[in-house]
């Protein structure tokens, strides 16, 4: 019974702090393994990435994927890909109708498999900056998983089947960034919508990437992502994010 009690008023913490807190910051490292087959056709045999929540303090997800990009002219440009992703899906609270808890679902690891297909248009004006579209479509589907919650009722843990899910998304992003030849420096900045019959994300990000040399580059940038219409069990609050990355090309 003391178990119990402790349990609750840890909940009821829980509860309050998204009223205390509407965002959260984060982190995002992510590294990238490039071969260049020819001057059109290339192929991203490793891209692995690792983010953080709760002001940094929690592992949220960590993903790793392979990709092709084919450049058919100067201004467009086409790649696909495949990522597997391990997420750290947030704790939940049911409630009956009478307001009082039903289960509490711990936080837990859970994969998804995630499709993607990509067209980039771009212009370039003054010789120095580079305007570009993407349009991505990304199907990402979530598994069957069996997981534990605390039932309030019975006073004891159960099992929850949590059926599979697809879902289809949509994501348009528009980014001016400099562009010239063997720059030290390459800043940008871009925003990026969400769709999926609704805006469910949007994504500000500023940031610049670093040549290091012919085949080594990093980059790091700032994130604000605007978080709206999304599914109750796809829900993140609005994150602050700082990424740092790696790439090596070959």
């Amino acid at each position: 019974m003391q178990t119990y009690r402790v349990l609750l008023l840890a909940l009821l913490a829980t509860a309050c702090m998204p009223i205390l807190a509407q965002s959260e910051g984060g982190l995002i490292v992510g590294v990238e393994v490039e071969k260049k087959i020819d001057k059109k056709w290339s192929i991203g045999l490793l891209e692995v990435d690792m983010r953080s929540r709760n002001n940094f303090k929690t592992m949220d997800r960590f993903s790793g994927g392979v990709s092709t990009s084919y450049k058919f002219n100067k201004w467009l440009k086409a790649d696909a890909g495949y990522k597997l992703l391990v997420c750290n899906n947030r704790e939940k609270i049911s409630y009956k109708t009478s307001g009082n808890y039903n289960h509490w679902r711990p936080s837990y690891w859970g994969s998804k498999h995630r499709l993607y297909a990509s067209l980039t248009g771009s212009y370039k004006f003054t010789n120095k900056f580079r305007l570009s579209l993407r349009e991505r479509w990304q199907y990402t589907y979530r598994p069957e998983e069996t997981i534990e919650r605390w039932d309030f009722d019975e006073a004891q843990w159960e099992d929850k089947i949590r059926a599979g899910k697809g879902k289809n998304q949509l994501r348009s992003r528009i980014e001016l960034s400099y562009d010239k030849k063997r720059a030290l420096l390459t800043p940008y900045v871009s925003a990026e919508l969400y769709n999926s019959w609704a805006i469910e994300k949007v994504r500000y990000t500023a940031g610049t990437d670093i040549r290091l040399s012919k085949q080594h580059s990093c980059g790091v940038f700032y994130r604000f992502q605007d978080t709206r219409n999304t599914d109750e069990s796809d829900y993140d609050p609005d994150m602050h994010y700082i990424g740092i990355e790696y790439k090596f090309k070959f």
